[in-house]
Parts: structure tokens; C-alpha cells; sequence
């Protein structure tokens, strides 16, 4: 289901949720742990898109102060109530921290275990990943190819 969507408006919708990644009151008020998270936006450098397994993510996610924020959404798991639960929507949880990354080379795996973090190449980045429930202000993780290319793609 989809529905047709002016493409400067969609553009529009992109980069005014881009602009509230880096607004840490916006973040916070959302409901996301970003204490100590030491700068927004946060940008990290590309070695983050070469993490293999998910040991290797959660310490680095530890290092940037993201974890809390992981733990959050791991404690938000609940039963869905009505007949979703028969049909294969059993749980509902909470949105994590958002990656974005240049090029996926292995951390879309590596990350793949940790509930409610989502990892998206610059090329795939949409409102619904940015402002889930239309609530702005996702935390988010840049890589540094991903922050040069995104002046070129929605600049």
C-alpha cells in the first residue's frame, strides 16, 4: 500500500527530519536515552560499516553511548493485543538508534539482533525511517561517507 507523493514534498518531509537528528532536546523528547551520546548529530567514522558480528556492534554502540538506548527498546517489548497475535505480529517494540551508513559492508548483519536499531545506505534513507509514527527527532548515527553524500543527494 502506497500512496503518490510530490517529490519536492517528499524531499521536503526528508531533509526537515534530517535537520531534527541533530536537535538533541527534539531526540530526547521523542523518548530516546541520550546522555551520553557526546555530540548531535553524531557522526562516526567508516570503520563502523565493516563490523561483522554483533559483539563487535554492541561494543561500539557502547563506546558512542548508544546502549542505554538499545536497552530501552529491549525492555518496550509487548504482546500485541487483538488478533495480531494469532497472525504472526505477536510483539510490538519501541525504535532504537538509526545507522546510516555510505555502503553496508557487514554491519547490516552485525546489527541485525539488536532490537529496534535499523541500519539504511544513504540511498534508502526515507521519513518513515527518520520520524517513525510521524514523531521527528529518530536518534541517528552518521558515517562519515554517508554525511558527504547526503549534501548531494537531498542538499
Amino acid at each position: 500500500i502506497y500512496k503518490r507523493l510530490n517529490e519536492k514534498e517528499r524531499v521536503l518531509a526528508i531533509r526537515s527530519a534530517i535537520a531534527v537528528t541533530s536537535n538533541k532536546d527534539l531526540v530526547m523528547a521523542r523518548g530516546h536515552v541520550a546522555d551520553k551520546v557526546p555530540q548531535f548529530p553524531l557522526v562516526v567514522v567508516d570503520d563502523l560499516e565493516v563490523l561483522k558480528e554483533t559483539k563487535e556492534a554492541k561494543d561500539a554502540f557502547e563506546r558512542l553511548g548508544l546502549m542505554e538506548d538499545v536497552e530501552r527498546v529491549r525492555r518496550s517489548k509487548k504482546i500485541r493485543a487483538g488478533r495480531g497475535t494469532m497472525r504472526g505480529r505477536r510483539t510490538r517494540h519501541g525504535v532504537g538508534p538509526l545507522v546510516v551508513v555510505g555502503e553496508d559492508r557487514g554491519i547490516g548483519k552485525a546489527a541485525s539482533n539488536l532490537l529496534g536499531v535499523d541500519v539504511v545506505p544513504i540511498e534508502g534513507l526515507n521519513v518513515e525511517l527518520l520520524a517513525p509514527g510521524t514523531h521527528p527527532g529518530r536518534l541517528t548515527v552518521w558515517t562519515n561517507s554517508a554525511m558527504e553524500r547526503v549534501g548531494k543527494l537531498y542538499g
